[in-house]
């Protein structure tokens, strides 16, 4: 964690993303600018989360998992 306080498990799924992110997408890439690698970084991170699917979430996507959370707006409520 941040604070030195905390234990791996704090950091286990950003650690996760990050190691995705420099075999998927930085690793395979030579990019010539910070430009370039923050577009590229970028459009892997919309890809990520998106259209990758993940075998943790039962081969769904970030988004799915998390809009599938959200409670539907009542009829009532307009």
């Amino acid at each position: 964690s941040m604070d030195g306080k905390g234990c791996w498990r704090d950091n286990v799924f950003i650690e996760r993303l990050w190691r995705s992110i420099k075999y998927e997408e930085v690793y395979l890439h030579a990019y010539e600018s910070v430009g370039q690698a923050r577009t590229g970084i970028g459009r892997y991170i919309e890809f990520y989360n998106t259209r990758r699917p993940h075998s943790s979430l039962q081969a769904r996507t970030p988004d799915v998992v998390y809009f599938d959370s959200l409670p539907w707006p009542s009829a009532q409520a307009a």
